[in-house]
């Protein structure tokens, strides 16, 4: 009888699709990452939303972070299971039940949270105090990104003021997110935008301290811009997440990291000579930002992006790619992505290493 078996590769025993990281090039963008703060009075504080994968934040941590970042408190719930004790809640916490998890979370490990309304502020206060819990605060600065964050200079002063005279609470410092800037295109624009913004930050700093209240910290900053905020005289931390597991988006303007994170799929199906379907779509890949790319294939082209499940590429006609290959795709945006996925699959040399589980999956309260 004729051998029906495929031939065998080094992801042959992991079914797609499937999320997968390169260890050796995650390592060099963590190593890269920590050799720019080394020597600097800024230091890095990782998001954690980017991978939401605590194996990572531990590498993260091993090679000198200050402390993780997380967007939302059940990503704290899960850094704090984890054993990490130094957490940045880069967002507001708000309402009854989210502070109430807040102030248990304060009793295992550091938790700071950010701020930018009194009405926040005083529901903090009123519950920390009442827990005899002491909360620690960082005023958000709205810097030119337009989200969250009150205004700079005299509207965040006051606000300061509102928390170091309410009980139960404690002013850390300030937090402004150059978001706005972080992926321009143009190098000169991207610099030019983000010291404007983070001007506005520092100046409310100065004002702040000229008013006889220390700030502890100014945190910001991200993949796009670390060298610029990591530099910027008043900035305490960068919160730059992306940049350990990468996607492309990113890549095209800091090539010096890695592209460690792609996703494995299978041909399902090559109907034309000039076009093969792979088994994942829209519900697997996170595409904010573009199509995914093709990883290793130069002339392939994703052209049909638009089903669930389903994946269109443009090949070459005499490309021998079958039904049953393997290939991989590299997300334009790769935060979204990892929230897909229950795991990453590490391998190394070409081999599968380990299974690493992504703890904080799902965890939008």
């Amino acid at each position: 009888m004729a051998d029906t078996r495929l031939p065998l590769s080094p992801f042959d025993s992991i079914d797609t699709p499937a999320l997968l990281i390169a260890a050796d090039a995650l390592e060099a963008n963590i190593q890269t990452m920590a050799a720019f703060f080394k020597s600097r009075p800024c230091k890095l504080r990782p998001h954690f939303k980017s991978h939401k994968c605590t194996t990572i934040a531990k590498m993260q941590m091993a090679a000198g972070a200050v402390g993780i970042t997380c967007a939302k408190l059940g990503e704290a719930e899960v850094l704090v299971d984890a054993g990490f004790t130094n957490i940045l809640v880069a967002n507001q916490i708000v309402g009854p039940l989210k502070i109430a998890r807040l102030l248990e979370l304060r009793c295992h490990a550091d938790v700071i949270v950010a701020v930018d309304s009194p009405e926040n502020v005083n529901m903090l206060s009123a519950m920390a105090s009442h827990a005899g819990v002491a909360l620690g605060l960082l005023v958000e600065v709205d810097v030119g990104m337009g989200r969250c964050g009150v205004a700079p200079g005299p509207p965040a002063l006051e606000l300061v003021r509102l928390i170091s005279s309410s009980p139960g609470l404690r002013f850390e410092g300030l937090q402004g997110y150059e978001g706005h800037c972080v992926d321009l295109r143009d190098e000169a624009e991207r610099t030019r935008q983000t010291r404007h913004s983070l001007e506005l930050l520092v100046g409310t700093r100065r004002l702040i301290e000229q008013s006889g209240i220390a700030v502890n910290t100014v945190s910001g900053g991200g993949t796009g811009t670390y060298t610029i905020t990591g530099d910027h005289p008043g900035v305490d931390e960068v919160q730059a997440g992306s940049y350990a597991a990468m996607d492309w988006w990113y890549s095209d303007i800091k090539p010096e990291f890695k592209q460690a994170m792609s996703i494995l799929a299978t041909v399902i199906s090559r109907p034309k000579r000039s076009l093969m379907v792979i088994d994942v779509g829209r519900k697997g890949v996170g595409a904010e930002w573009g199509a995914p790319r093709v990883k290793g294939q130069p002339g392939w082209q994703v052209t049909g992006f638009g089903s669930e499940e389903h994946m269109k590429i443009a090949i070459p006609p005499d490309s021998p790619a079958k039904v049953g290959d393997r290939t991989e795709i590299i997300p334009s945006h790769g935060c979204t992505t990892s929230n897909l996925y229950s795991e990453f699959v590490a391998h190394r040399n070409g081999a599968v290493t380990d299974r690493w589980p992504i703890e904080g999956r799902g965890k939008m309260q």
